[in-house]
């Protein structure tokens, strides 16, 4: 029963719904929420009675052909989290100048967390990511995201791409946010899937294609048996002398690394695999400085 954000083919007013098959079950037409930040005010528990209320309300199912997917989020932040794989460690020393700092923070007790975008520099399934103008060496990052209520708790999961510079990071960690954070930056969708639907997040398998000119380019798989920190433990941290009122986002860290020689083109199609959750494809542009 994933929650997803859509517009109906006539009338643009964003919605959420619970998807059912074909059919997605507008949330608002059994008196459940209407956006995601309604959504993240509720336990998993309530969110999982309102898809079931609104899964019996047969008088408001809508075909999926009718229906534009929206990124699904509204209002919220989403943040990130680094250095929680093995091979993701590795891959930031060997791009950085400062290497210690990656290795670190690997075994430290507090883990790395950063804003990565707002809502409007996310993109959601068939929409474009973007790199930036100014950089020279572009990375998709595929991520298992948690989608977090305003009380901390954890009560769906989605996909992302944190896509990045790692030539302007690799610089100086200092210029982490120009190399993370600006238009288009991010893709999330595409939707939510509740956490009554994954029983085991912790054993999910995530596999990321990226086509050129059409043809396979890249391709590569790892699972989130592989991160190195409880997802409660990043959420505590993240919450930790901060407020969410409208719920947040919370990317868990890739484990996918593209060689050195690979960087993102104007044009790629890069799509996302989450075993349990769905697909996320976006295509990718490049900024014109």
């Amino acid at each position: 029963m994933p929650i997803a954000r859509y517009a109906r083919n006539d009338n643009p007013t964003p919605q959420v719904g619970y998807i059912s098959g074909e059919s997605i079950h507008p949330l608002a037409a059994s008196g459940g929420p209407s956006t995601i930040e309604d959504v993240l005010q509720l336990t998993a528990d309530e969110l999982n009675a309102a898809a079931e209320s609104a899964a019996l309300n047969s008088a408001s199912w809508i075909g999926l052909d009718e229906v534009t997917l929206l990124p699904p989020i509204d209002t919220q932040e989403v943040w990130a989290s680094g250095v929680t794989y093995l091979r993701s460690r590795d891959a930031r020393m060997e791009e950085s100048t400062q290497k210690d700092v990656y290795d670190l923070v690997y075994d430290a007790e507090r883990p790395e967390l950063f804003m990565k975008a707002t809502a409007s520099r996310v993109s959601g399934t068939g929409g474009t990511v973007a790199v930036r103008g100014d950089s020279t060496w572009d990375v998709p990052e595929p991520e298992l995201v948690l989608a977090i209520n305003s009380r901390g708790e954890i009560v769906g999961y989605s996909i992302g791409n944190d896509v990045s510079s790692r030539s302007i990071e690799g610089e100086n960690p200092l210029y982490l946010p120009q190399a993370k954070v600006y238009s288009h930056c991010a893709g999330l969708g595409p939707w939510i899937a509740l956490t009554s639907e994954i029983p085991n997040p912790n054993d999910l398998a995530i596999q990321l294609v990226i086509e050129r000119n059409g043809a396979l380019h890249f391709d590569g798989e790892t699972s989130t048996n592989q991160i190195h920190r409880p997802f409660d433990e990043l959420v505590s941290f993240l919450f930790r002398h901060n407020s969410f009122p409208q719920g947040a986002f919370l990317m868990t860290g890739t484990g996918i690394i593209p060689p050195p020689e690979f960087t993102l083109e104007h044009g790629d199609l890069v799509r996302i695999t989450i075993d349990g959750i769905g697909t996320l494809q976006n295509a990718v542009i490049r900024l014109v400085d």
